[in-house]
């Protein structure tokens, strides 16, 4: 079957023997399969330098693997969905440093010291009723 000129080819990659670990941050939830390789990572069928075009959200993507010291060992395949790409980067990142314990368990006190392994459960505010945003109030006129 032809891939349309529209569509890119999603690629098919050989994760048999790899570790899985989920991550969340906001409303994005990030699957993520690690296995040894050669450092190739892709996001949603795409490198990873075609899904995230901003420099910040490249460098805090490996920031895992640069931690420990290991920047080109494993090869990630990730699909996530929801939130915006800051989120979905954070979801990333979290996956990614649950998989890396799962091949060595000596790596937790340096992620942990990083704070790569703990959920950050910051999210959006719920809108309060009589309010306008979550804290910010409709306009007082007195007069």
């Amino acid at each position: 079957m032809e891939a349309s000129p529209n569509k890119p080819e999603k690629i098919k990659l050989d994760f048999k023997d790899s570790k899985y670990a989920t991550g969340r941050r906001k409303t994005s939830i990030a699957k993520i399969w690690l296995k040894k390789g050669s450092g190739k990572i892709y996001v949603n069928g795409k490198n990873y330098e075609e899904y995230f075009k901003r420099a910040n959200h490249k460098m805090q993507l490996l920031r895992p693997f640069e931690v420990i010291n290991q920047p080109t060992n494993y090869d990630v395949r990730c699909n996530v969905k929801g939130g915006g790409l800051t989120g979905q980067v954070g979801a990333m990142v979290h996956g990614i440093s649950k998989a890396l314990l799962m091949f060595d368990t000596e790596l937790k006190s340096t992620l942990k010291k990083e704070k790569l392994t703990t959920r950050d459960s910051r999210s959006v505010e719920r809108k309060k009723y009589g309010h306008r945003k979550a804290r910010r109030s409709f306009q007082f006129s007195k007069r």
